[in-house]
């Protein structure tokens, strides 16, 4: 199963390349000889993992998309929150508990903490986790930058603690990410400000989106756009703290830690989840 989730995310990647590179949307046909596929095996593959057909997900990929997220779902954020959408309530589509780390603990450098890691597949590539005896800590995509990269990305947050390999205790954790009706714990690692905007990301329902400048509102530092976003990239639980729901004002996607290509498939993953299921044409 894990070769197939690999396989599978290999060609999605490599369809969002082809229709980038494209002037204009690609017929089914194009588009599987392309992944050098016969047209009906890639739309049942394409159906199965994304839930609809690749020419309406073409649609949720092209340029336009995130602006017209935008305009049609831009979460307030105030409006999440007024419903109960806080840290020990329903957060998005999973049932998130979260515990932040004190300030003096975070000016440690991670010194005493115990935090274990292991690697598992994702729709959006390979994944790796980790996690101390609070909660999930770290969560990082490598179908861009590379194992290597990511690990050493990650494990430089927390300099001084003890960094150990087990599989056997991420296991589950990671098995959960993606299921809507599983509950995951989360230890937030970062300083104050930071941890107010990871904060107020929790709140960004699934299939929404938000901007910088509404988070900086939203966290009561209104002229605190960029040190928003700097928050926002230091994010280190990428999608359970769904980092890439966050746009510029005008509608571009910005940057995203572990690449765009990653990013833009999040948003279309969630996008297609959100409009309901479907593989019609």
């Amino acid at each position: 199963m894990e070769q197939d989730h690999s396989y599978h995310y290999n060609v999605i990647r490599r369809a969002i390349d082809v229709i980038d590179a494209a002037p204009a949307p690609l017929s089914l046909a194009a588009l599987a000889d392309a992944m050098q596929m016969s047209p009906a095996h890639f739309q049942r593959l394409f159906s199965a993992w994304v839930g609809v057909s690749p020419k309406r997900y073409q649609q949720y990929l092209a340029l336009g998309m995130a602006k017209q997220l935008l305009q049609d779902r831009c979460s307030t954020l105030e409006t999440a929150q007024a419903v109960g959408l806080t840290g020990t309530g329903r957060l998005h589509d999973l049932f998130v508990t979260w515990e932040a780390m004190a300030p003096g603990e975070y000016a440690k450098g991670g010194a005493g903490l115990v935090i274990r890691h292991g690697w598992a597949d994702s729709p959006f590539g390979p994944m790796l986790v980790m996690a101390t005896d609070r909660g999930m800590c770290g969560l990082g995509f490598a179908g861009e930058t590379g194992r290597d990269a990511t690990f050493a990305d990650l494990t430089a947050r927390w300099p001084l603690a003890t960094h150990i390999a087990d599989n056997a205790t991420i296991a589950p954790l990671a098995s959960a990410i993606f299921d809507r009706t599983a509950g995951a714990r989360l230890h937030l690692i970062g300083a104050p400000f930071q941890i107010k905007v990871w904060e107020a990301l929790l709140r960004i329902p699934t299939g929404h989106v938000t901007s910088y400048s509404m988070i900086a509102d939203a966290i009561g530092s209104p002229r605190a756009v960029r040190a928003v976003g700097t928050a926002v990239g230091r994010n280190p639980i990428s999608w359970l703290i769904p980092c890439h729901r966050a746009l510029r004002k005008s509608g571009e996607l910005g940057g995203y830690h572990w690449g765009l290509p990653v990013k833009r498939a999040m948003l279309a993953w969630e996008a297609a989840r959100s409009d309901g299921p479907g593989t019609a044409a």
